[in-house]
């Protein structure tokens, strides 16, 4: 066999196993009943926490699960079985639901601890592709992921199997997700370091400059100490304040640039007289993305933060927003 036939031939294999297992979905998809609503019902009243088992690749699955239904609104957890039957059911309460997956539904480990949560009182939703099996005859629920075939060849790998199982729980756990009226907002709040949660969580108050930090000059202030105060900043721009402390105006290095293009003498003149008034401002409270869009629209690169009496409390700079990733 040439390489370039043989690459040819592991690509069409690589397709060939994507649509069996795309099938296999399909086809869970068409046999999906009511049992799935009544699973995601039972789940959304569930009062304590949602706990998934599985053993050998049904574990990882089930892990996986796990993840998905805890960063979206519901309190989930994996428990191993074999950890269970050790002592480890003691995490698991009569107010608890517990998902079991297996494509046998005869997984020793798993099996054995289900009388157990039988007597604890936990609800059992079973995931199993054997609706006659002692899994399925035991739980409250029981969702079909039984599959013809696995992609191995010998149909012994864990494959298809596997990934019916990840669609399922990914279904139960993003319909459990709108049952539950979980939003943007709330994703946010559980993914803080995700772009996301930074878009929607980070206030300006959280990342501005702040105190001495901010450049801040009264309006009677001749221009050389305008300056003088613009420089030692960071920023390129002085805030010009009125005696009482309130935000009148901003100065910032293209009014200098002007100035000096203009050839007028001007360091004397005071800063209330060649600032720009009525500036651009946020509070504290405005979110860090919608700070961005204002910056990004006026073409400008920096905001002072006002308070609610328009004192100048704090000051950001378009690159502590590019920081953040937002």
């Amino acid at each position: 066999m040439s390489i370039p036939s043989q690459k040819q031939e592991i690509t069409a294999l690589g397709k060939i196993i994507l649509d069996q297992e795309a099938r296999a979905i399909h086809l869970i998809a068409e046999r999906l009943d009511e049992s799935f609503s009544a699973a995601v019902e039972l789940l959304a009243s569930c009062q304590g926490k949602i706990i998934i088992s599985g053993m050998g690749k049904s574990g990882i699955i089930a892990q996986k699960i796990a993840a998905t239904m805890s960063s979206t609104g519901s309190t989930a957890l994996f428990l191993h079985p074999a950890d269970a039957a050790h002592g480890d059911l003691g995490i698991v309460g009569h107010t608890d639901t517990v998902i079991c997956l297996s494509k046998s539904g005869t997984t020793e480990e798993l099996n054995f601890i289900i009388p157990a949560l039988r007597q604890i009182g936990a609800k059992i939703i079973a995931m199993t592709g054997n609706p006659r099996s002692f899994l399925a005859q035991k739980a409250d629920i029981t969702l079909d992921t039984g599959i013809a075939k696995e992609a191995c060849p010998y149909d012994l790998a864990p494959t298809t199997s596997t990934t019916a199982m990840l669609a399922m729980g990914d279904a139960l756990a993003i319909a459990l997700m709108q049952v539950k009226n979980f939003t943007q907002r709330d994703f946010a709040l559980t993914h803080p370091k995700g772009s996301l949660g930074r878009r929607l969580t980070v206030k300006v108050s959280d990342i501005m400059a702040k105190g001495d930090a901010v450049p801040i000059v009264s309006e009677s202030a001749s221009v050389t100490g305008l300056i003088l105060e613009m420089t030692s900043k960071r920023y390129g721009v002085s805030a010009v304040i009125t005696d009482d402390g309130k935000l009148c105006g901003i100065f910032t290095d293209g009014d200098l640039r002007r100035l000096v293009q203009s050839g007028r003498e001007f360091l004397n003149l005071s800063a209330g007289s060649v600032m720009t008034a009525n500036p651009k401002t946020v509070t504290g409270d405005t979110m860090a993305k919608e700070c961005l869009d204002i910056l990004e629209t006026w073409r400008i690169t920096q905001l002072l933060v006002c308070d609610d009496e328009q004192h100048p409390v704090g000051m950001v700079h378009i690159h502590d927003l590019i920081v953040l990733g937002l």
